[in-house]
């Protein structure tokens, strides 16, 4: 009988074969779609609101189970979802989180204005969807940000 020793990374990349997931929406019904897309993809977490996504964004990178996708509204109680991905930014930055491994964050947000876009992209965001959102479009943005593959669709 051989033993082999698998390396560590793909030893992790093995098992991290589901995306760690955080949909942060306060509209019950927009949440309940994006789960049902993407639940095949990972294990979805919720937040209501901007500071509840900050502190489940902090609580995860303590454990060591960081967020792989944040799907974040901008019209949030509490802190909206420009606020919340400012902190998001600037936790992985005092943490030393470079470029390539910082969470994609993909706003999903009924705003369609040029201003608020360029604004969500300065502050960090990789994606942004105009409600309706449809499983075509966020799989078409989760693919250009290499979570997910042509096949997995």
């Amino acid at each position: 009988m051989e033993i082999t020793q698998e390396n560590p990374s793909e030893s992790k990349s093995k098992r991290k074969s589901r995306l760690n997931i955080l949909i942060v929406e306060d509209d019950f019904a927009s949440f309940k779609i994006l789960e049902e897309y993407l639940r095949e993809y990972g294990d979805c977490s919720v937040a209501v609101n901007g500071s509840e996504a900050v502190k489940a964004f902090k609580k995860a990178a303590e454990e060591g189970t960081p967020y792989d996708l944040i799907c974040l509204d901008i019209l949030l109680p509490v802190m909206n979802g420009h606020l919340a991905l400012e902190e998001i930014s600037q936790i992985e930055q005092q943490c030393g989180i470079s470029n390539p491994d910082r969470v994609k964050v993909i706003m999903t947000t009924a705003i369609d204005d040029t201003e608020d876009i360029i604004k969500a992209f300065k502050e960090g965001c990789k994606a942004y969807i105009v409600k309706p959102i449809t499983n075509e479009k966020l799989f078409a943005e989760m693919q250009k940000l290499g979570l997910i593959k042509s096949e997995q669709m």
